[in-house]
């Protein structure tokens, strides 16, 4: 296993190395908000070692693969899994570099200092999310799917109804940090991004969806050669600490 990981890491190294050399260019990547913290974390490294510079676009993946299905013009692209799929099935990413970054759960947050209610367990969930006063979540995208289904189980649709602020583009946990709504249920990586919201803690494992985000180079790229090095550097070792450090866990292959 070390030696893997040895020659990886090499690898690596050997790849953003041979893009060095080469003119510098910008690399467009269109990313969900969601993985943002984990791209600002490893950019300066990337920059230092190809002089490349990413020019990155985000929103939430659904609109991200909208957006490619409308004719953007991109090298490199990150979207759920599912969704990556897709654009691999329509021939706008080439298949041979689909690659898996991370998963990343969901998380409840609340207004930097205020209480942490518990949502250790199914009850204690059900119950904060009956007595907060407002919540936001995302108004498209997986997690928003996945938190109105989340609310379908517990059986509390109707009586959370009233108080649900959907929000667009990914700016989910914004309403919470200015007092808008009293908590949110969004992706961890979010929570821990914005130092003025802190996580009360993750959804229950039993109530969990976990989701994996991928990325892939686009069939008509410009910049292929650069966008296969920042995928290389994504994909390695040394991205690992900003994947952990940033909400997201590895995923196993």
């Amino acid at each position: 296993m070390a030696r893997a990981t040895g020659r990886m890491a090499i690898g690596t190294l050997l790849l953003l190395l041979s893009v060095v050399a080469a003119k510098a260019a910008e690399i467009h990547v269109l990313a969900p908000t969601t993985i943002r913290a984990v791209i600002n974390a490893l950019d300066p490294q990337f920059e230092r070692a190809t002089g490349h510079k990413l020019i990155v676009e985000y929103d939430v993946a659904p609109v991200v693969k909208r957006q490619i299905e409308e004719g953007k013009e991109f090298d490199l692209v990150i979207v759920t899994r599912p969704l990556m799929d897709d654009l691999v099935k329509q021939g706008r990413v080439l298949a041979e570099t689909r690659s898996d970054i991370g998963r990343a759960g969901a998380g409840v947050a609340v207004r930097a200092g205020a209480p942490r209610p518990d949502v250790g367990s199914a009850d204690a969930l059900r119950l904060a999310l009956l007595n907060a006063r407002s919540i936001a979540y995302a108004a498209e995208g997986t997690t928003g799917v996945y938190f109105l289904s989340l609310l379908d189980r517990l059986g509390i649709s109707a009586e959370t109804k009233p108080k649900l602020k959907p929000m667009k583009g990914g700016a989910v946990v914004a309403p919470v940090a200015t007092g808008e709504a009293e908590i949110a249920i969004v992706t961890m990586p979010l929570i821990l991004e914005d130092h003025r919201v802190d996580l009360a803690g993750p959804i229950p494992s039993e109530l969990q969806n976990y989701i994996v985000f991928t990325a892939g180079i686009g069939s008509v790229a410009k910049q292929a050669d650069g966008a296969r090095a920042f995928l290389a550097l994504m994909t390695g070792p040394a991205a690992i600490p900003a994947i952990k450090a940033n909400g997201f866990e590895p995923v196993s292959p």
